[in-house]
């Protein structure tokens, strides 16, 4: 070829790339290793800024797992892993404290029980002002947590300020394994009415639920009520170990289905410790996986009556796999069914880094015909099988008025400042108050006043007119911090229609049937 004809071929091949009008080889002809290997030591040497070579493997890698299009999966590196295991298992060696970001400063928004902190004297409220000497003025929160955190049995030592008391005060703690639990508390509520906060799968769910059954039988509970709002799952072992308390020995609770592989089956493999106390499962659209799983095995064979809303519907197979260099790959590899048959799955999207259904998709559950499969439990009962779960009883939470909803929005800019502000004055009243206090205009102008202090400016009208709302944020942050997450829930009953909803339901039903019979004479409520 002369020099004028290659001269003409290049000029050709940008006007090509410009117009978009190129011809290029086959994706098969250069979809190998030796095309990444290229388009590698590309980017790695001609690049115009110098790109270190391991970062660039971590993009490289990230990127493919990104164009896999799943939502769920993900590419942990070995400081991330730390954190996904310390979520999974529940489980991590440092003092036991829960701290977060208030305006700059790290505050303790709780302490676990049986651990360092709390037996050293530790409060909620208690704000970090040093870590080993050092002042932790201008620290992020995870600075904080990662200086806390460390290998069992070392010390480390804390300076905390706390409300209402002059001196700082300066705690050593031996780092210990903390547990975070599962079910935080349990109560007893009206009408004989056990209360189970499930809030995680870890690796102690299953013996957690089974220690709160045991004592609130204990307690002369005749019904449970096993409250999974806002749980996004966890541990699918933990999951069956759950549904196994309530199911006979030998139920199915799950089945696995992945690609080029036999089904594989979980059934309850003991006996159950409560297998026909009355019960009724709370769940809401944050209820997700593990949740999804344990409700929908109840449900199928008719041991639950499942009150609220459609749960979230994440109904995939997570696995992990380590890799090379500390590195693990979450990768979806299979579907959840319900005993029924019931895909648990809802296709979504991500978009904006927010999960949004998938519209775009026909439901997996839907015939050619386009109906949706009937599915029915045990009983005959017929069940949606739309993906999710769908509740027996619908029962939505109840919203804030107009005017409150204004006056929530109002603080919203400044919720740092409004937290910050309750929790000194919870701390205040603390002493001063009984279980069934009730918040006074007097209480209210009090908050009012700091909130202005703190720059947190309202107009007359809208605090007056949203004092409803702010009289239950109050109330709950006082009886917490005053008598804990039992007595404030007992408080909140009234103010939860969920909630409130079961209680009445166990009113006049006293077995499983019954609970059934009532949810039949009227199973929607807005």
């Amino acid at each position: 070829m002369s020099h004028v004809k290659r001269a003409a071929y290049a000029a050709s091949v940008v006007l090509a790339f410009g117009l978009g009008a190129f011809v290029r080889p086959s994706v098969k002809q250069l979809a190998s290793p030796q095309l990444f290997n290229s388009v590698f030591n590309t980017v790695s040497g001609k690049f115009v800024d110098s790109l270190d070579t391991s970062a660039l493997y971590d993009k490289a890698a990230r990127g493919l797992v990104e164009e896999l299009h799943d939502p769920y999966a993900d590419l942990y590196d070995p400081d991330q892993l730390k954190e996904f295991a310390v979520m999974a298992e529940g489980r991590y060696a440092g003092v036991g404290m829960l701290v977060e970001d208030q305006n700059g400063t790290v505050v303790v928004s709780r302490v676990f029980p049986h651990t360092p902190a709390e037996e050293a004297g530790v409060q909620e409220g208690d704000r970090i002002v040093a870590l080993e000497g050092k002042s932790t003025t201008g620290w992020s929160l995870t600075r904080v947590t990662n200086t806390l955190k460390g290998p069992e049995g070392t010390p480390v030592t804390a300076t905390f300020r706390r409300p209402g008391v002059t001196e700082p005060l300066a705690f050593h703690f031996t780092r210990r394994v903390i547990h975070i639990p599962a079910v935080p508390f349990t109560t007893v509520l009206p009408n004989g009415v056990g209360y189970i906060p499930l809030q995680q799968f870890s690796e102690t769910a299953g013996d957690e639920t089974a220690d709160a059954i045991r004592a609130l039988t204990a307690q002369g509970a005749r019904g449970i009520v096993l409250d999974m709002r806002g749980n996004g799952g966890g541990l699918v072992n933990e999951a069956v170990k759950v549904a196994n308390l309530f199911l006979r020995q030998g139920s199915q609770v799950l089945e696995q289905r992945e690609r080029g592989r036999a089904p594989l089956v979980y059934t309850a493999r003991q006996q159950p410790l409560a297998p026909t106390t009355p019960l009724i499962v709370l769940v809401d659209s944050s209820s997700a996986s593990a949740t999804e799983i344990v409700t929908g095995a109840l449900q199928d064979h008719d041991r639950a009556l499942v009150l609220g809303t459609r749960t979230f519907g994440k109904g995939l197979v997570q696995s992990v796999f380590d890799m090379p260099e500390g590195y693990a790959l979450k990768l979806t590899t299979g579907k959840w069914y319900t005993p029924s048959g019931r895909s648990i799955h809802r296709d979504r999207l991500l978009e904006n880094g927010r999960l949004v259904l998938d519209t775009t998709l026909e439901d997996s559950v839907r015939t050619a015909a386009g109906r949706t499969t009937v599915y029915h439990s045990d009983a005959g009962r017929t069940l949606n099988g739309s993906g999710g779960i769908v509740p027996d009883v619908t029962v939505r939470q109840d919203t804030l008025s107009l005017a409150e909803q204004k006056l929530a929005q109002a603080l919203r800019p400044k919720s740092r400042e409004v937290y910050l502000a309750l929790y000194r004055y919870a701390w205040e009243l603390k002493s001063q108050v009984r279980p069934d206090f009730t918040v006074t205009p007097a209480m209210r102008e009090t908050l009012r006043q700091r909130l202005a202090a703190a720059g947190v400016e309202l107009p007359a009208s809208t605090w007056q007119e949203g004092a409803g709302y702010m009289d239950r944020v109050l109330a709950d942050r006082i009886a917490r911090t005053a008598f804990g997450d039992a007595v404030a829930l007992r408080r909140e009953v009234a103010d939860d229609s969920q909630l409130q909803r079961a209680v009445e339901l166990f009113r006049g039903g006293q077995t499983q049937q019954a609970l059934f019979a009532i949810a039949r004479g009227g199973n929607s409520r807005s």
